[in-house]
């Protein structure tokens, strides 16, 4: 899990672990609690005190306080008090637990290898350790395995699918499979549409890698125009958009990536990148490119404008620091130097993935959060 909430050290790295009445629990959390401050001054009131700032603390120490009542209680309890996104899993004695929020934010699924139970955020993690995909722990659903198998208990009958549309843009990888839907076939499709949507004369198509490959790919069998590799990753650099501060995104995006001058020198180019966030990231890369000797650069993104800061585990920032939240079309082109600026819809990014627009959380997008946010977050 990268960092979210919290500070990016290793006293908040997972998972947490604790001994309740020498019995080992360990636990791991994907998403962001949106009430943490509320319940953490709650329980510091009454005398808990915390060793680190991250709201996974806190979940396990809810968990336990309810726990000699039995796990599913504790589950309960502990999501009666909790508003968020959360995936989790949870190791108690020889227990394995998985527990999704009722609106299934976050992804979460069942592995099986042999006699073996795993639960991993995303499916590509069965298959390298060669497990078979059982199916996805639904929303509002906890799932604890122990010697005699799997059993399934709900939180909430009333949870609603919500899942987060920006896994399939950018955070999930591109060899799993969510809630149904594969997220390489997602991202391709929303290249094809994005064609449609805005078409342009160029001589080549390039993918940012990795996560802008397959949309690029797509854009450039839908519009005819030839596919290149234009950018080289250095494969000893992490994902920059998940880096802890802006200044180490920006640093990133210029050790990350090589251009290859025989491919892009004297070329139209149509540059596909899975979003445009803050902009200062693509300004970056359209001056690599330009600077390869590229004739023009027309950038495309595979996500519709982001508008809106994300409070369940995505770190985008406020919105006065959101590019597309502040200018228009025109302006944004003129900002990062692009020849043109073209976004896929909201409309033909549900339709990429092949689901329907109740199914998704798309509050980036449109605003509409499925969970009230605090003002004090």
């Amino acid at each position: 899990r990268y960092t979210t909430a919290g500070g990016s050290n290793i006293k908040n790295a997972q998972p947490f672990d604790v001994l309740y009445k020498n019995m080992q629990i360990a636990l791991a959390h994907n998403g962001n609690i949106v009430n943490v401050k509320n319940i953490k001054g709650i329980l510091e009131d009454s005398g808990v005190v915390f060793n680190t700032t991250s709201d996974t603390e806190l979940i396990l120490n809810l968990f336990a306080r309810n726990i000699k009542y039995g796990e599913v209680f504790a589950i309960k309890e502990l999501c009666q008090l909790i508003s968020g996104s959360y995936a989790l899993t949870i190791t108690l004695g020889n227990k394995l637990i998985g527990v999704r929020d009722v609106n299934g934010l976050r992804p979460l699924c069942i592995g099986e290898n042999s006699r073996t139970y795993v639960i991993a955020s995303e499916s590509c993690a069965l298959d390298a350790i060669g497990a078979n995909f059982v199916r996805d722990v639904e929303p509002g659903e906890i799932v604890i395995i122990d010697e005699d198998g799997l059993h399934s208990y709900k939180i909430d009958t009333s949870a609603e699918r919500k899942m987060c549309i920006f896994e399939y843009v950018y955070f999930a990888r591109p060899d799993s499979v969510i809630d149904g839907i594969s997220v390489y076939k997602s991202r391709y499709n929303a290249g094809k549409i994005m064609a449609r949507e805005n078409p342009t004369d160029a001589d080549i198509v390039i993918g940012v890698p990795d996560s802008g490959i397959p949309a690029a790919i797509g854009y450039a069998k839908e519009s005819g125009i030839g596919y290149g590799i234009g950018l080289i990753k250095n494969k000893y650099i992490g994902r920059t958009f998940i880096q802890p501060s802006q200044k180490m995104r920006e640093e990133g995006v210029a050790i990350k990536l090589n251009p290859l001058r025989d491919v892009l020198e004297g070329k139209r180019v149509i540059i596909i990148d899975d979003s445009i966030v803050r902009g200062t990231t693509s300004q970056k890369l359209v001056k690599i490119i330009r600077d390869a000797g590229a004739k023009e650069v027309h950038l495309r993104s595979a996500s519709p404008p982001v508008i809106s800061g994300c409070y369940y585990g995505v770190d985008t920032p406020s919105k006065e620091h959101l590019i597309a939240a502040n200018m228009s079309i025109n302006e944004i082109t003129q900002a990062v130097g692009a020849d043109s600026v073209g976004y896929i819809s909201l409309e033909g990014l549900i339709k990429a993935t092949g689901g329907s627009g109740c199914d998704f959380c798309k509050a980036c997008f449109d605003e509409k959060y499925p969970i009230t946010i605090p003002h004090n977050i």
